[in-house]
């Protein structure tokens, strides 16, 4: 391995830990919309909620892929 090369998962620590970071923010938040009941706001985090899910589930994807290339 030369200097400057990532380890093979290393992208994948990158990407989830980004979404991580995401889920956080989003649960802040919702912290904050359910404080005031804000119904759109309420709508809005839920929705952002769904696209991390997605972003989830691609990334376990890709991980899985990756695992068996490698395997």
């Amino acid at each position: 391995m030369t200097p400057g090369e990532q380890l093979p998962g290393e992208d994948s620590l990158k990407r989830a830990e980004e979404l991580l970071a995401r889920l956080e923010e989003t649960r802040t938040e919702l912290e904050r919309v359910a404080a005031s009941e804000d119904a759109e706001g309420a709508i809005d985090v839920l929705n952002e909620l769904a696209e991390i899910a997605k972003a989830v589930e691609a990334e376990l994807a890709r991980a899985r892929r990756d695992a068996d290339a490698g395997a």
